[in-house]
């Protein structure tokens, strides 16, 4: 039976292991790494999912600030990354592991960057707000998403909220 667990019971070493076996271990580079860059991770919506005391899955979630053009300092909630091991894909584990860690966030304004149709058929994210968001390195606009109440619309940038790093 997969249980989840806060992510800070499981080992670092166990997760990287498991982040590059699902993403490679020339994931850093991406532009979600720069929007973490200098935060660790939010302890209580991370979550670990485990069989058996086996690493199955991870999700991460990290404090980010949108700097508005207008001057508007909004924190979010960056949701990601979602990782599972590549012979459990498609087990339900990822769904499960969002499922949890949104749970832990009631209400608060969110962000990722990922499939619009899987985030927006089963959670609710949508690049409504998010199109005039700029973030340090290359995206996809369509699959800048967001959701929430909180979630600015209109110019700005996106990076770590350094003030909120629990």
């Amino acid at each position: 039976m997969v249980e989840l667990i806060g992510l800070e019971q499981v080992g670092e070493r166990a997760v990287e292991q498991l982040l590059d076996r699902t993403f490679g271990a020339d994931r850093h580079g991406r532009t979600a790494y720069r929007l973490r860059d200098g935060v660790p991770a939010l302890v209580g919506p991370s979550l670990g999912a485990v069989e058996d005391g086996a690493l199955l899955g991870t999700i991460q979630l990290w404090p980010v600030l949108f700097s508005g053009d207008d001057g508007r300092q909004v924190p979010l909630v960056l949701v990601g990354p979602v990782a599972v091991g590549p012979e459990r894909q498609r087990d339900g584990i990822g769904r499960h592991l969002v499922e949890g860690a949104l749970a832990r966030v009631p209400g608060a304004p969110l962000m990722l960057i990922g499939d619009p149709e899987y985030y927006g058929r089963f959670f609710g994210f949508t690049a409504a707000r998010t199109g005039a968001w700029r973030l340090p390195g290359p995206f996809e606009q369509r699959r800048l998403l967001a959701r929430g109440d909180g979630v600015p619309a209109g110019a700005g940038e996106i990076g770590p909220n350094t003030a909120l790093a629990r």
